[in-house]
Parts: C-alpha cells; sequence; structure tokens
C-alpha cells in the first residue's frame, strides 16, 4: 500500500477564483461610495432611536423631562431608573417566568408543526389539501380577533391565571408549518426510501433522517417563535391577573409612579425587557441566517 502510494503521480490543482470587479476597475467607484453613504445613513437612522432611549434611561427623570438634545443630561449618567424598577417590581421572577414560558412555547410549537409540515409534505391522505389551504389561510386572521373566544375557552378550562393558559393558546403558529413544510418538500426523497427499505418505520425515518437534515430551519424557526412569545403583550396581559404569574413585557408596565409618566423609567424598562433579546440574537444569529436561506427567501 505505501509503495503504490509512494509511486502516485502528483497533479497540480489550479483553482480558478473570479475576480469581484474588472481589470484596471477601481475598488471606490462612485456608485460604491454612493451604495455605502445610502446604507450608512440608512442605519444611523436606525440607531438613533435606541441610542436615545439608552441615552434616556441613564438620565435622571428631570434631565429626561427638560428635554433638549444633550445625550447627556445635566445631573450626569445615573442608574437611578433601573434601580427605581427593579426595586418596585418584581423584575426577577418576571424575567424568570418569560423565559420559562417561551421556553415551553417554543418546544412545543416547533414540535407540532414539524410533526404537521411533515404529514402535509410526505403523507397523502383525504382532504390534504383542503386542510393545508384552510393553514394557509389562518395567516391572514389578525391574532387580536381570537382573543375572546380563546379568553372564553380558558375560563372554561379554569386556566385563567395559570401558566397552561398563557402557553398553549399561543402554540400553534401556521406559518411555522408553511416554513417547514417548504423545507421538508426540498429534501431527497431518496433518503427516506432507503432508510424504508432497511425496515425503519415512517417516525423513525421523521426522527433520524429527516431531523438532523432539518436543523438549520429548526433552529431559525426556533428562535423566531422564542422571540414571538417574548415580545408577547396582549395574551398574557388578558389571561393574567397574579403579579407572581405575570411575564416581563407585562409586569414592567405595573411599574408606574402617581406622578405621570416617567419617560427614563420607561425607557429602562423597554431596555430590560430587550436586553435578553438582544444576547439570544448575537449568541445565534449564524443560525438565523443559514435558517432564513434554507427556506427558499434567501434567493434559493
Amino acid at each position: 500500500m505505501s509503495s503504490a502510494v509512494a509511486t502516485m503521480p502528483q497533479t497540480d490543482v489550479t483553482v480558478s477564483v473570479t475576480p469581484s470587479r474588472k481589470p484596471g476597475q477601481s475598488p471606490y467607484s462612485a456608485a460604491r461610495v454612493v451604495a455605502f453613504i445610502a446604507l450608512a445613513v440608512m442605519a444611523l437612522l436606525w440607531l438613533l432611536p435606541i441610542l436615545w432611549a439608552v441615552a434616556t434611561a441613564f438620565k435622571t427623570e428631570t434631565d429626561a423631562a427638560s428635554g433638549g438634545l444633550s445625550l447627556i443630561g445635566e445631573s450626569g449618567v445615573t442608574t437611578q431608573a433601573f434601580e427605581t424598577v427593579l426595586a418596585e417590581g418584581n423584575v426577577y421572577i418576571w424575567g424568570l417566568n418569560s423565559l420559562w414560558t417561551s421556553a415551553v412555547i417554543t418546544i412545543i410549537t416547533v414540535a407540532i408543526s414539524a410533526l404537521a409540515a411533515y404529514a402535509f409534505s410526505r403523507l397523502e391522505f383525504s382532504g390534504q389539501k383542503i386542510i393545508f389551504i384552510a393553514v394557509i389561510a389562518s395567516i391572514i386572521v389578525p391574532p387580536q380577533a381570537l382573543i375572546i373566544p380563546l379568553y372564553y375557552q380558558m375560563l372554561t378550562f379554569n386556566m385563567v391565571d395559570t401558566y397552561w393558559g398563557l402557553i398553549l393558546p399561543q402554540v400553534v403558529m401556521a406559518p411555522i408549518v408553511f416554513i417547514l413544510k417548504k423545507f421538508f418538500d426540498a429534501v431527497p426523497i431518496e433518503l427516506e426510501d432507503a432508510a424504508r427499505v432497511d425496515g425503519a418505520s415512517r417516525l423513525r425515518v421523521f426522527w433520524s433522517v429527516v431531523l438532523p437534515l432539518s436543523r438549520p430551519i429548526l433552529g431559525a424557526v426556533s428562535i423566531f417563535v422564542f422571540i414571538q412569545a417574548w415580545n408577547n403583550f396582549l395574551w398574557p396581559f388578558l389571561i393574567i391577573n397574579d403579579t407572581f404569574l405575570m411575564t416581563l413585557p407585562v409586569g414592567l408596565q405595573t411599574v408606574m409612579s402617581a406622578y405621570g409618566i416617567q419617560y427614563a423609567q420607561t425607557m429602562a424598562q423597554a431596555i430590560l425587557a430587550a436586553l435578553p433579546l438582544i444576547v439570544v440574537f448575537l449568541l445565534f444569529q449564524r443560525q438565523i441566517v443559514k435558517g432564513v436561506a434554507t427556506t427558499g427567501f434567501g434567493g434559493q
């Protein structure tokens, strides 16, 4: 074996790289400069409200209410607004409630959506097209239109002011079913046929063949579902009255002062509610981009 490897002829491999610009073309053409300036201006316009919110949160209430265009108030930088919000509310309990309910909603939603999408993609059953059309049509129904029937349903099941009353109405998401179905349609059927020939059941094929190939899209939709569940305000606001069961967006709204609108505290509340999502996005942004690219919305 070693002599055979030693006598193998050496082959030069030449990799051709297509240049990104034509020969002699300047990397700083007028079109590139204009595009860069336009993108920089749009990025600045997008970041300006966020910068203003952060600056307001680190001001005193007097400086925040006085107006002006200065990012730092006359009293300097202070964490008084954050200290007030943390002292007057059960922020840590609300944060744990949001984390717990969002995680459970994500797990149940992705599991149900993946099974439904695989059934629509691979199985043939009576009324398949009609049911799928109904699922897609439900996307255009505003969630606010279902608030009253859902509330009466939870009231009938004695789930008002309970975690399950908060979680269960949020686990059905038609857009996630549609996205996963489009991905499963692109999975080669030959891989599943090979597993079926080896004696694997339909559920085993789904678990051992399809799901491992679907990790990018499952990761992306999981992050989307988690963010939506974390940011949801209307349904938790209506279904939960117990202070110790409130989620973070709802609980922060109860921290109100008797002196009217407190701008610094309001911005501090917004930052505290958005900070976990920023951390999640920074940690999983690669999975988000990869998942979006594999759904077909990235030009593929």
